[in-house]
């Protein structure tokens, strides 16, 4: 299929691209050192090749969310934003843009988002995970009530949020502890972004702001297939939620959330993800540089899935996400 887009696109800075190598084994890493600083040449041949049309661009992980520092954070977040919109500014048709946010201080978070949006023209927001703020074990979620003024912002611009996996804290990770091979794409990442998911979902922001789209990657980072129990575990019990929100927590997963089938190729779990929220949420991704993206185009183009489906997961699911 061409004209493809994908939404969980990844470059890096200097200042970030040590945070990717322990991802990547050492004989490989010149290699991916080399995928997450291009823009131009490298990663446009690999979506001519492979019927891509369109990239939505985003900071490599976990980046600025793991900078305690607030003027750091900041500092990097803005540069990164200016960085992006260089580079689209010289291929719009191929590449959007995705902020990069200092979640450590969330007015600037807001002042930044506004400008990303109305100046940058940039899409919609891709945040990695927990931050840590002010100290390395002070890590922050975003259902904090700190967050409820940029909650509030997102709603108004109405631009998509995208939650990124980063590992849990190794302080706070005590069942990995001996087996550190289960951090990172393996099980860590999706796990700790499954948890954040659900965390956001129970908090009552979307009562608040039913607006709000957020979406995460992965094919939906393990939700789909537990979402019947999340929602119905000893039914006999009849409690009721433990959680500020008014619903079901599935009910904002299949009215508030969309997944990217980013990293994961895997046709039984597109078939469960469609049986739970249908195919207009669900979007097309590949999650370059760490992930190829003709293992991603190859599996899609391959599926036997009826060619409006096709389309929508392919491509117009993110167009009419994204107002592309």
């Amino acid at each position: 299929m061409k004209g493809k887009i994908g939404l969980e696109e990844h470059y890096a800075l200097e200042d970030t691209l040590e945070d990717s190598r322990p991802f990547v084994p050492p004989n490989l890493w010149p290699e991916a050192r080399a995928r997450l600083l291009d823009f131009q040449e490298r990663r446009i041949a690999e979506m001519d090749r492979w019927g891509m049309e369109l990239m939505l661009l985003s900071l490599n992980a976990p980046a600025i969310q793991a900078i305690p520092d607030r003027k750091k954070a900041m500092d990097i977040s803005v540069r990164s934003n200016d960085l992006m919109a260089g580079e689209i500014a010289k291929n719009p048709k191929r590449f959007q843009g995705l902020a990069a946010l200092a979640m450590q201080d969330p007015d600037h978070a807001c002042k930044e988002l506004e400008r990303c949006v109305k100046q940058l023209g940039f899409r919609g927001i891709l945040v990695n995970g927990f931050s840590q703020i002010d100290q390395e074990e002070n890590c922050v979620y975003l259902d904090d009530p700190r967050y409820r003024p940029f909650w509030a912002l997102v709603s108004q611009l109405d631009v998509p949020f995208y939650l990124h996996p980063r590992n849990p804290l190794v302080s706070q990770a005590t069942c990995y502890k001996g087996a550190e091979w289960l951090l990172g794409p393996k099980w860590g990442f999706g796990n700790e972004t499954a948890v954040h998911a659900l965390r956001l979902m129970g908090s009552g922001i979307f009562d608040t702001h039913p607006n709000l789209k957020i979406i995460i990657g992965h094919m939906g980072e393990g939700i789909p297939f537990s979402l019947w129990r999340i929602d119905n575990h000893n039914a006999w019990m009849n409690l009721p939620n433990p959680y500020p929100a008014k619903h079901k927590l599935s009910y904002y997963f299949q009215n508030n959330f969309w997944i990217t089938v980013s990293g994961n190729f895997c046709t039984p779990s597109l078939v469960n993800s469609i049986m739970e929220i249908g195919t207009d949420r669900i979007l097309f991704s590949t999650d370059w540089p760490f992930e190829n993206v003709d293992h991603a185009a190859k599996w899609f183009d391959d599926l036997e899935l009826n060619e409006n489906d096709k389309l929508k997961i392919g491509r117009t699911n993110a167009q009419k996400l994204f107002k592309l």
